[in-house]
């Protein structure tokens, strides 16, 4: 197995604390905007010291500042505007839902960017982790405006992109240097729309979220992408909102229906055929 299955498998398995940790952080009135901000802030700092005392590299470079501007704004900026703007004019579950619609964009950027194969597998594995997050998603009202269509399927597009984009970056440079100037830049476009204060009793909750799913998620993932394929890795990061449920159903009680049961197990299948599948294209 190599290990950037399981890396991807971790990250997104820190990812679907972010529910959990945004939930508690709205109970103090925070804005979808300031939270974004200090845990893109917060996650600055962790990482910021990672590589300074750790790594003992300096975690600023001049060499593609155009590179990194594009990827904060892409991947940052305007991925959670997207994300909390759908949310905002439709329901959390139908942006989930478009959210992971970034598998297929992925299968298709991979196979036009990168020459990424498109087998019977990956594409079997594709459908049966959409049809997962479908049902995970549970109650969706797909009687949606088609704005928030638009928007939802831009978050999916630009997640995607993410991706795409990390797959360039770790090519030239360590994954943390990478992440770290790609938050930077996005702090700088989600700052004229954030407050620069929050409740004293948020900051517990803003570290948690700035140090699990995203100081730790995001590394693990664009180390992932080192030797795994985007589309690949985009497909088996489907199990986050296993992850998600499971913890809502164990913290505060949310039923799990047989429908969302169903879905977990279809994603879970899905993303160990597509490890599967490429353990037979390497032996071959």
């Amino acid at each position: 197995m190599k290990k950037g299955y399981l890396f991807v498998f971790m990250a997104a398995s820190t990812w679907g604390t972010l529910g959990i940790f945004a939930t508690y952080i709205y109970r103090y009135g925070v804005d979808s905007f300031t939270m974004v901000f200090f845990r893109v802030l917060f996650a600055l700092l962790i990482l910021g010291t990672y590589i300074t005392v750790v790594l003992r590299e300096n975690p600023f470079t001049r060499e593609r500042l155009w590179f990194y501007a594009i990827y904060g704004f892409i991947g940052v900026f305007a991925f959670y505007t997207l994300y909390f703007y759908t949310v905002k004019i439709s329901s959390v579950g139908f942006a989930v839902l478009l959210v992971y619609t970034a598998p297929a964009f992925s299968v298709i950027l991979g196979r036009l960017i990168f020459k990424e194969s498109l087998s019977l597998e990956k594409v079997m594995a594709l459908f049966m982790v959409l049809v997962g997050v479908i049902l995970v998603a549970g109650n969706v009202d797909f009687s949606i405006n088609k704005l928030a269509l638009l928007t939802g399927i831009g978050t999916g597009f630009t997640y995607a992109l993410y991706g795409v984009l990390a797959k360039f970056g770790v090519k030239k440079e360590r994954p943390e240097r990478v992440l770290f100037m790609t938050l930077l830049f996005g702090l700088m476009f989600l700052a004229p729309f954030s407050r620069f204060s929050v409740p004293k009793g948020a900051i517990p909750y803003l570290l948690g979220l700035a140090f699990f799913p995203t100081f730790m998620g995001y590394v693990l993932y664009n180390h992932a992408l080192k030797e795994v394929e985007v589309s690949r890795a985009s497909i088996v990061a489907t199990v986050e909102p296993v992850v998600a449920i499971v913890l809502a159903f164990i913290l505060f009680g949310e039923t799990l229906t047989g429908l969302q049961i169903l879905g977990a197990v279809l994603i879970i299948s899905g993303s160990i055929l597509v490890h599967m599948s490429e353990g037979k294209k390497d032996q071959m």
